[in-house]
């Protein structure tokens, strides 16, 4: 008999071999037979009880290691398009290690949260500690889903948060992770339908109380899968930041540029100055400045803060918070210009006529330093003659120019004609508890239409001289509308008595025309929502298909690095177009560039869904307490299932389901996007007004049921039953089989019995 190893020995064979762990591979290992087993038995139980060792079935390995074949999550590809995996066995006390998986060419394509078996080989590496080879998959991706548990003698249930959605879930006891009665939580489908027909779900993360105010774009955050905490490495990399020195950069620091923004603005990304142009051959003409935050030079190619920026893709803004692309330390600080700090930008100088029409632009890697930071209702305000103390000073030399040069871009931009739709802004007042005050519409001032005419003009510029410059850059595209949507907004303008002119190549004017027909009609606000949902989603690519809804053949987006990715990409082309520095457009970006765009344009997506989630929660926990009133409202969608009313005072969305408007049947016209009763011949319309009352409101789903009353000032007409589920209707014949059906069943039991 061989001597029996010590702990030292038994642990490094372990960690040498990872294939050989059982008792009987190590026994072999060190020649130990019979009863010297007994030792070799209480030397592992004594390992694994100091926690050196872990007992995985009949195997022992180190806690702190992988065992050479497990079960792995797939992560989203990275920047670099490599593929990662997380372990979802890791009991260890360190990190969560990070696997590289390693792909053959003839492995089926892998994608983020689909479960494998892998084998895995230890390496030492500063970006992954594990290489991952796929042996098979394990079923499909786990359906994920966002819910209210509630606990039961059996476990619990999970009611799903999002509209529309009855089906519960169940969770068994072992599976309930500690989650406590009322908590939201985030669970995922573990195993086929139990015997009440119920799916299983298992609980992954606990997210507190559900009924808090504060509670609701959390939920959006996770149900949406935005990322809103930042790794220690970017943060690392945000905080070592060091204020960016002049060297070859363009002194603006005694320019009076100045910052217009909300009241409320949580950065500030932009500036702008306006004055006469004094060349005797542009009498009239107007000098326009915009210098944007110089973000690329924070924000390089390759680095920590670029993959995290690029992952988010976008800011995403909630009433109560911002879920940012970059860290504070940029996104509040270096990157924001604040007033009266000298702050890295990068400006272009706009020359106009005296009509508003730009004649050249000259860009500059600069050093700013902003002579005011401003709001819209203070900027307007001095214009219209109540100055207060920080804008008086600044009205004749700094306000006055830049008003005169936007009303030469006003002339412009009536000859450009871009679609015009007049579509309310709303925003939504909480308290400092997080509840919902007010819903405010915002005024459209003349200080707010300035500021946007000036980054379509910068933004237009930018696009320019990278395509001039032959560089590639990610251009903003808003295609035109379809044949089908077009001829399906035709079809409404006639049957509103409008015209929308036909044969001919659609421009901007021609809808502009039709919603000058409407403004003042009651069809007004049909016609504007019409007009909208005929038009395509804007998009990012590489390809310049133009912009239709700004009548613009070039158009980028250059003035918000701070919250876009996508503007980051035009500023570091414009560092490479013009020889600013090395910290431009990477060769691995720029064949990278599609499918940057294709990624952006999702999460912008995203964003928006998150928003709009979250707006529509805020509005049914505010409006929770007025169960039972009346509302005035517009119908603003059409469904086979129902129509979709929108208060006039919140700018809410409800739902009036089909079932609710009476007896008789409805055509549903998805063409029109009306729905018509079979009898009383009443069409419900998009745009039409109507009274509702509220029936229920769900906080935690968003979703409000609305009970029709009036119809244009006409009360909701009665059918005579000859309809829904009246005579000769489609349901009445169904349940008439049904009740047939079941009585010959009746029969056929009481003989067999």
């Amino acid at each position: 008999m061989k001597k029996i190893p010590t702990k030292q020995e038994i642990l490094t064979w372990i960690s040498d071999n990872p294939t050989l762990t059982s008792k009987r591979d190590i026994s072999r290992a060190f020649g130990i037979k019979g009863a010297a087993r007994i030792d070799l038995k209480r030397i592992l139980k004594e390992l694994e009880t100091e926690g050196h060792l872990q007992k995985r079935k009949k195997t022992y390995r180190d806690p702190d290691k992988l065992p050479p074949v497990s079960v792995l999550e797939v992560l989203a590809p990275d920047t670099d398009g490599d593929l990662y995996a997380r372990p979802l066995e890791w009991h260890g006390e360190a990190a969560e290690p990070k696997i590289l998986l390693v792909t053959k060419t003839t492995d089926p394509a892998l994608g983020a949260n689909e479960r494998i078996l892998a084998r895995l080989t230890e390496v030492k590496d500063d970006d992954h500690q594990y290489e991952g080879r796929l042996i098979r998959r394990i079923g499909s991706n786990p359906i994920r889903l966002l819910g209210v548990f509630r606990k039961h003698s059996d476990g619990g249930r999970i009611t799903p948060i999002d509209k529309g959605s009855d089906k519960e879930w169940q969770v068994a006891e072992r599976d309930i992770n500690g989650a406590k009665d009322g908590e939201l939580v985030e669970a995922e489908n573990s195993g086929p339908k139990n015997r009440m027909g119920l799916p299983n779900a298992r609980i992954v993360n606990r997210l507190g109380d559900p009924s808090q105010p504060k509670a609701v774009s959390l939920i959006a955050i996770h149900q949406h899968g935005i990322p809103d905490q930042f790794p220690n490495a970017v943060i690392a990399e945000a905080d070592a930041a060091k204020p960016a020195p002049l060297g070859k950069r363009k002194d603006l620091r005694d320019m009076p540029l100045i910052t217009i923004d909300p009241f409320d603005a949580r950065d500030h990304d932009d500036a702008c100055y306006a004055h006469a142009d004094e060349d005797p051959k542009n009498k009239g003409g107007h000098v326009v400045w915009v210098a944007i935050a110089d973000v690329a030079h924070y924000v390089t190619a390759g680095s920590e803060l670029d993959h995290e920026a690029r992952k988010r893709g976008n800011s995403t803004y909630f009433p109560d918070r911002v879920v940012p692309m970059l860290p504070d330390r940029l996104s509040g600080d270096l990157c924001s210009l604040h007033e009266g700090v000298p702050r890295a930008c990068i400006a272009v100088r706009m020359v106009l006529d005296s009509h508003g029409q730009k004649l050249r632009h000259e860009f500059v890697r600069a050093i700013m330093k902003s002579a005011a930071s401003l709001n819209y209702v203070e900027v307007q305000e001095a214009v219209d003659g109540k100055p207060n103390e920080k804008t008086e000073p600044l009205l004749s030399t700094v306000l006055e120019p830049l008003y005169a040069a936007y009303y030469a871009l006003v002339t412009a931009r009536q000859h450009r004609q871009p679609l015009e739709l007049d579509l309310p802004e709303r925003k939504i007042i909480l308290s400092d508890e997080g509840k919902v005050t007010a819903v405010d519409f915002r005024d459209r001032l003349d200080a707010h239409k300035m500021i946007e005419e000036f980054m379509v003009l910068a933004n237009v510029a930018a696009a320019e001289e990278l395509v001039a410059k032959k560089t590639p850059l990610l251009f903003r595209v808003h295609e035109e509308p379809s044949p089908e949507k077009l001829d399906a907004l035709r079809e409404t303008a006639q049957s509103a008595g409008l015209v929308l002119a036909k044969g001919q190549v659609l421009q901007t004017r021609h809808l502009n025309n039709l919603l000058d027909q409407a403004e003042g009609t009651e069809f007004d606000e049909q016609i504007n929502l019409s007009t909208l949902r005929s038009m395509t989603q804007a998009y990012y690519g590489q390809e310049n298909f133009g912009h239709f809804g700004l009548a613009l053949k070039n158009y980028a987006h250059f003035t918000s690095p701070i919250r876009r990715y996508s503007d980051l990409i035009v500023h570091r082309a414009l560092v490479s177009a013009n020889n600013w520095g090395d910290d431009g457009l990477s060769p691995q970006e720029i064949g990278n560039l599609e499918a940057t765009a294709k990624h952006i344009s999702d999460t912008e997506r995203r964003s928006m869904m998150a928003e709009r989630d979250t707006t529509d929660r805020y509005l049914a926990a505010y409006l929770s307490e007025r169960i039972g009133a009346e509302f005035p409202a517009r119908i603003a969608g059409i469904a086979k299932f129902g129509v979709f009313a929108r208060l006039n005072e919140t700018g809410a969305d409800g739902l009036i389901p089909v079932r609710s408007l009476g007896r008789e049947y409805f055509q549903y016209d998805a063409d029109n996007q009306t729905l018509t009763g079979a009898e009383t011949g009443i069409t419900l319309g998009l745009g039409v007004p109507v009274t509702v009352r509220l029936s229920e409101a769900v906080a935690v789903t968003g979703g409000l049921i609305l009970e029709l009353l009036t119809v244009d000032g006409k009360a909701m007409p009665k059918s005579s039953g000859g309809g829904r589920g009246g005579r000769g209707s489609p349901r009445r014949k169904v349940n008439k089989s049904r009740k047939k059906a079941a009585k010959t069943k009746r029969k056929v039991s009481r003989t067999r019995s």
